[in-house]
């Protein structure tokens, strides 16, 4: 399995104020749909950050976000070992396929692959 990127994710509104926060550093807005803003870099794409009020559907909003290339394996490897797993594999309207899964320090992690 090959770890494509990791994103932190800040729970709070998407708003104006952190994309001119975070442009001032050179992100631009690569996605909104109004509840999950993510931010890029332009000469380096997988540098992103999301903002997030609340997960659409999901009972919780992750701490990060991991995309791999193989979202069936990492979930049969967590699930295997016993981890938490806080939302299920499923694909979503977005065009992601993902689970959360609760690390060792009570983090939760959205591992995701784009379809």
């Amino acid at each position: 399995m090959t770890v494509r990127r990791v994103m932190p994710i800040i729970q709070s509104e998407p708003a104006p104020e952190s994309r001119e926060f975070y442009g001032l550093l050179g992100f631009e807005e690569v996605m909104n749909l109004g509840w999950i803003m993510t931010l890029a870099s332009p000469s380096s794409p997988t540098a992103q950050i999301s903002v997030m009020s609340s997960d659409k559907t999901a009972p919780v909003t992750p701490d990060m976000s991991v995309e791999v290339d193989d979202v069936d394996a990492a979930y049969a490897a967590m699930r295997d070992h016993g981890a938490e797993i806080v939302h299920p594999l499923q694909d979503e309207e977005w065009g992601v396929r993902r689970f959360f899964v609760r690390d060792p320090n009570d983090r939760v992690v959205n591992v995701l692959n784009h379809r």
